[in-house]
């Protein structure tokens, strides 16, 4: 069987941490930013876990 190819929409959207984790960036912080306030624009700038219930599809499009 041949290897699988990594998904590179996801390869540019999720990174896999060195403990394993997978992580993602939050959506709403491309633009319309002036109305949010900065404890907002703030939280949504970090990276967070991607949902159990999506890891197995999103290590599937990363070929892990």
């Amino acid at each position: 069987m041949p290897k699988l190819k990594t998904n590179r929409g996801a390869a540019k959207r999720f990174k896999v941490k060195p403990s394993g984790r997978i992580v993602r960036a939050r959506s709403n912080h491309s633009h319309i930013l002036t109305k949010k306030d900065p404890k907002r624009k703030r939280r949504l700038s970090e990276l967070t876990e991607v949902h159990p219930s999506d890891v197995a599809m999103v290590r599937r499009m990363l070929a892990e």
